[in-house]
């Protein structure tokens, strides 16, 4: 069972010295072994998701959040909400606030999907909207792998 309040259902705002945490964290995880990560990109009917794969064991680190957005997981992970670490398993939907940049770790092979209703038309213009962090996400990495549907619509 997870320690976030059940009847709220969501992953509050972080402090500042929260998010500093995080970001002092990363440094020093990235001299770490990195695991590559494909990220499956949709954007229809006015907006935008994003899934990835967690495999057990290992931790991730998100870029800075700065819209409110739903986070969709499926699995078991202890992550930071608001301040504070939860461990979250099974299936769960969690309205999550603006400014936020949080950890992962997965006890077992996870998914996480996050969406947000936006006007982008393509990929690039979705994640500028949601980071100010772009250039640190996985899926723009040169070997990134990306499955992206774009229906138009």
């Amino acid at each position: 069972m997870s320690n976030l309040i059940p009847t709220e259902g969501r992953i509050p705002a972080m402090t500042e010295e929260a998010v500093n945490m995080v970001r002092e964290f990363e440094a020093k995880a990235r001299k770490l072994q990195q695991v590559d990560i494909p990220t499956d990109h949709v954007i229809h009917g006015g907006m935008y998701a994003r899934t990835i794969p967690i495999p057990a064991g290992v931790v991730l680190t998100g870029v800075f959040i700065q819209v409110p957005t739903i986070l969709v997981l499926d699995g078991d992970v202890t992550v930071n909400a608001g301040d504070q670490p939860v461990r979250l398993t099974g299936r769960r939907i969690l309205a999550a606030s603006a400014n936020r940049r949080q950890v992962f770790f997965a006890h077992a092979d996870s998914i996480l999907t996050m969406l947000f209703a936006t006007q982008a038309k393509t990929v690039s213009e979705a994640e500028d909207e949601f980071t100010n962090e772009a250039h640190l996400l996985m899926s723009r990495q040169p070997d990134a792998v990306n499955h992206v549907t774009i229906t138009g619509e």
